[in-house]
C-alpha cells in the first residue's frame, strides 16, 4: 500500500454495481443503504459508476435518493441527476459490425448496447446507420474466448476490459470508469485524490488505479485486488457498507456495524 488512506480527504465515493454494490441476489443490501446515506449525511457524493446503462441502473439510483451524477456503460456516457446527458463517447458502427461478424464467427454469446435499446444475442440489419456505446462477448470457452480477445487486442483501437472473468467488453479507444470520474470531479471542483472507488471486474481498474482510495471487493478478480489499495468483504457480506464506513468516514472497527 503505497498511499496514506488515513490522510485522504474523500468527497465522492465511486460505486460499481454488479459484484459490487448489488448482491448475487441483484439486490441492494440494506446495510449499504444505510452506508450510502451516512455517506450523503455528511456531504459526500455517491456516484454509480457502471457498466450498465442508464435504463438499467437509474431505478436503483433513485431508489438511493443519489443527489449526484451517473457514469454508465463504463465511461460512454455521463448523466446529471436530472436525466440530462452530459458527456457521450460512441463506438464507431463499423467496428460494431466487425465484432457482431466476430461474435458469429466463434459463436459466441454477445450482446450491444446503442444509444436506445440492448440487444443480446441479434443485431439490426441496419447496424451501421445506430449509435453505439459498447460491445460485449459471454465466451465459457476459455480457448475460444482467448482468441477472440486476441483478435480485439490487434486491432489497437478498443478499449478491452471485462465484467466478470467469462466475458470481454469493448468501449471505444481511451473511454472507461476513470476517465468519466474525472469528468464528474471536474464539474464537482474535486480532484481524483478525494474519490474512494470499488469495484470488482477489469472495467472497474482504471477508476480503481487512478482513485485516491481504490477497494477491490473480497470476490473480485485477484488482479483487481492485486491493483487496489485495499480489499473490503465480499458483496453479499456488505462489503460496500464496510468500505463507505471504514476508509470515506473513517469510522473506528467498533462503529462499523456490518
Amino acid at each position: 500500500m503505497t498511499k496514506k488512506l488515513e490522510d485522504k480527504d474523500i468527497k465522492l465515493i465511486a460505486l460499481d454495481m454488479d459484484g459490487t454494490l448489488l448482491n448475487e441476489k441483484g439486490e441492494i443490501p440494506e446495510e449499504n443503504r444505510k452506508a450510502i446515506k451516512e455517506a450523503h449525511d455528511n456531504g459526500l457524493h455517491v456516484v454509480l459508476s457502471t457498466g450498465r446503462s442508464l435504463a438499467t441502473c437509474k431505478d436503483h439510483a433513485k431508489s438511493l435518493l443519489l443527489k449526484s451524477y451517473l457514469v454508465t456503460v463504463n465511461g460512454s456516457e455521463i448523466w446529471d441527476t436530472k436525466g440530462n446527458l452530459i458527456e457521450r463517447n460512441l463506438v464507431d458502427a463499423n467496428h460494431i459490425q466487425w465484432m457482431w461478424g466476430l461474435a458469429q464467427q466463434h459463436k459466441a454469446k454477445m450482446w450491444a448496447t446503442s444509444c436506445d435499446k440492448l440487444w443480446f444475442d441479434e443485431m439490426p440489419e441496419n447496424v451501421r446507420e445506430l449509435e453505439w456505446l459498447k460491445f460485449g462477448f459471454h465466451i465459457e470457452d476459455n480457448q475460444i474466448r482467448e482468441k477472440v480477445l486476441n483478435s480485439l487486442q490487434e486491432k489497437k483501437c478498443f478499449e478491452i476490459s471485462n465484467s466478470s472473468p467469462v466475458n470481454i467488453e469493448v468501449n471505444a479507444l481511451g473511454i472507461n470508469k476513470a476517465r468519466g470520474l474525472k469528468k464528474v470531479c471536474e464539474l464537482l471542483h474535486i480532484s481524483m485524490d478525494q474519490v474512494l472507488a470499488a469495484g470488482d471486474s477489469l472495467n472497474d481498474i482504471s477508476m480503481i488505479k487512478e482513485a485516491g482510495i481504490g477497494v477491490a471487493m473480497g470476490n473480485a478478480q485477484d488482479f483487481v485486488k492485486e491493483t487496489a489499495d485495499v480489499v473490503t468483504l465480499t458483496n453479499n457480506e456488505n462489503g460496500v457498507a464496510y468500505a463507505i464506513r471504514k476508509w470515506a468516514l473513517n469510522r473506528e472497527a467498533a462503529e462499523i456495524k456490518n
